[in-house]
Order: C-alpha cells, then sequence, then structure tokens
C-alpha cells in the first residue's frame, strides 16, 4: 500500500502537469462514467495530498477524491514534465502542496536509483514523452509511440490534456466531492506533519495517543491519529524509539510520543525528497549508495523476520497486529 511520502509525490505530478490545465475526463472502465462526465472540460485548479488521500481540484467546486489503497496506481504517459525535485541533488526542494513550506534537499550522494523501482524518476526538467506509473512504488516504462496511449486493463477515471493522460486502477475510493464533503473527510483524519508540523498538530496527535488503551502498534496506522503512516514506517518508527508495539498509548510517556510525531515528520520528508523509505541514519558514502539502491540495506526491521537486530543481534520476530505483518526486535523493544 502506499504510504504517505508516495501519495504527495503523485499529487505534486499533478502540480506539475495538470493544475492550470483544462481537462477531459473519462472512465474507460465505466465504473466511474457519471464522476467523469462531471469533470469533463473543466480546469484542474488544485492538487492536495492530506496522509495516504489525494485531493484534485476542479472549477466549479468539483474535487476528485482518491485513496489507492492496497491496489491502486496512477499512470503517467506523454510529454511528462517531471517534478526536478524528485532527483534533485542541488539543495532545494519544490513548495508542497498546501502550505507552499520549502523543504531541505536531499544528501547529495541521494541519487540513486533502486534496483526494485522504487524511484526510478531519471530524467528532470525538460518534459519527455515517456510513461511514468506511480503506486508504492515508481517505475519508469517504454517511450510513447503516439499520443494519448490506449487505456490498458481496468481504468476507473483517465484525465487528459493536451501533452499529458493519467490513468486510475484499481483505488479503493474515488469520487466527486464538493468543497464541504471534502472539509468533512479531511476533519476525520489525524495530522499530517508535511502540512503542519507546529505545536497544535504536535498536540492533537500527543493527545489521541495518550489517551487510548489500544497498542501503539495499531494506533500508528489509524489514519484518524495520524495520516500517512503504514506498516514499513510503522514498523521502523516503533523501533527508532525503542519502544514495544504493544504498549497501550496511553502507558507511552508523553516526551516519547512526542518524539514519534517529530520522526515521523522527518521520515515523511526524507521519503517525499528521495522516493524512498530511508529509515537508517548515519549512512555515509558507500553505505548510503547501497542503502538507497537496495531495499534490505535501509530498514532497521522492516522484512527481517529471522536476521539478526542490527543493533542487538536478536532475531528480528515477525507477528500479525491489525492484519497486517509487524516486525520487531523482541530485545531493544522489550
Amino acid at each position: 500500500m502506499p504510504e504517505g511520502h508516495s501519495v504527495h509525490r503523485i499529487t505534486r505530478q499533478f502540480e506539475r502537469n495538470f493544475v492550470g490545465h483544462v481537462v477531459h475526463a473519462s472512465s474507460p472502465q465505466g465504473r466511474f462514467a457519471e464522476g467523469a462526465a462531471d469533470l469533463d472540460g473543466r480546469r484542474m485548479v488544485d492538487a492536495r495530498a492530506v496522509g495516504k488521500q489525494m485531493f484534485l481540484g476542479f472549477e466549479g467546486d468539483r474535487w476528485l477524491r482518491v485513496h489507492l489503497g492496497m491496489y491502486g496506481a496512477w499512470d503517467f504517459a506523454g510529454d511528462i514534465l517531471m517534478d526536478a525535485t524528485i532527483a534533485s541533488s542541488n539543495g532545494r526542494m519544490g513548495q508542497t502542496n498546501q502550505r507552499g513550506t520549502f523543504l531541505d534537499g536531499p544528501n547529495p550522494d541521494a541519487v540513486v536509483f533502486d534496483g526494485a523501482g522504487e524511484n526510478s524518476v531519471t530524467s528532470i526538467g525538460a518534459p519527455r514523452r515517456t510513461r511514468l506509473r506511480m503506486s508504492e512504488s515508481e517505475k519508469e516504462g517504454a517511450a510513447l509511440e503516439a499520443f494519448p496511449p490506449e487505456p490498458v486493463g481496468q481504468v476507473r477515471v483517465r484525465l487528459l490534456t493536451d501533452t499529458v493522460v493519467a490513468d486510475l486502477r484499481g483505488p479503493t475510493a474515488c469520487e466527486v466531492l464538493d468543497p464541504a464533503q471534502v472539509e468533512q473527510v479531511v476533519g476525520r483524519l489525524g495530522p499530517d506533519p508535511l502540512l503542519d508540523d507546529g505545536a497544535e498538530a504536535e498536540d492533537r496527535f500527543t493527545s489521541v495517543v495518550r489517551r487510548k488503551p489500544t497498542p501503539i502498534g495499531l494506533l500508528l496506522m489509524d489514519q484518524n491519529v495520524v495520516s500517512g503512516i503504514g506498516n514499513v514506517y510503522r514498523a521502523e518508527l516503533l523501533f527508532r524509539a525503542r519502544l514495544n508495539p504493544h504498549t497501550p498509548g496511553r502507558l507511552v510517556p508523553e516526551e516519547t510520543v512526542r518524539e514519534l510525531w517529530h520522526d515521523w515528520a522527518r521520515l515523511l520528508r526524507v521519503g517525499v525528497e528521495t522516493g524512498q523509505m530511508m529509515t537508517m541514519d548515519g549512512l555515509e558514502g558507500e553505505a548510503w549508495r547501497a542503502a538507497m539502491a537496495n531495499r534490505d540495506d535501509r530498514h532497521w526491521v522492516y522484512k527481517r523476520e529471522g536476521l539478526p537486530c542490527r543493533v542487538c543481534g536478536t532475531n528480528i520476530a515477525l507477528e500479525e497486529m491489525g492484519a497486517r505483518k509487524l516486525y520487531w526486535c523482541p530485545n531493544c523493544q522489550a
């Protein structure tokens, strides 16, 4: 499932390639025909992400809400103007979606592309006619022979401008909302530190966690508590905090809850900057490049069941929590 950093990156592709353009909307699959007809011919005016949900704004107070869920993905094709910040190593990030905040750029050594396609955007700057799939990972396809390409598979919605097309497949949610309905959806979501990393958001997260008897390992995955955290980030955040996943939220010390919030803000920014869920600290040179190129080298515990803990040597445990696999160190996180 795409985690928060992926959704922010996808939204930025819409921001760069669609906002300001008249969009022709259709539903090749047919399941979104009415919604597509409502959006067809309107200009896209905004693109926002909150945690794992994205909202594309159109003239006439129309919003397309998309939640990719477990299987959803966007395929972009055409003269795609790549977001220069995705592969940039020159020190600054572009604007985030809602607050316009500038973030520090990645380590210059970060421009290493993952063999599994977790960050395969290898061209920036000028538009080029190509294909790009964006979901949990990003994979660049072959150059286009004709534009627009024919829809492939079960395309729920197609958004088309004169130069770029975006096809959505397999989402959990895809619906047209008015502004009041958008506010209702966003109002139910927990804070997203990429949009608001101020004291109020931190206090809100801390207060909710500290009231709950629910295990912290479940609370971090609850999008009503905090936005954007998925299975990878859950495991890594808990290990970095040396926190037992089964500890009830109300028993987690306040300072630990606050540090979880700040650590999530840091890791989310790294994910948006690099396209990869880099969760290990202190890597330099070849170690950094190896981690950026191979998921096995950039996580503390995720998918390392049965392997020795990188800190204490205890075998990493695997269990199910919240219908998802949980990886943790029984010694470091005792």
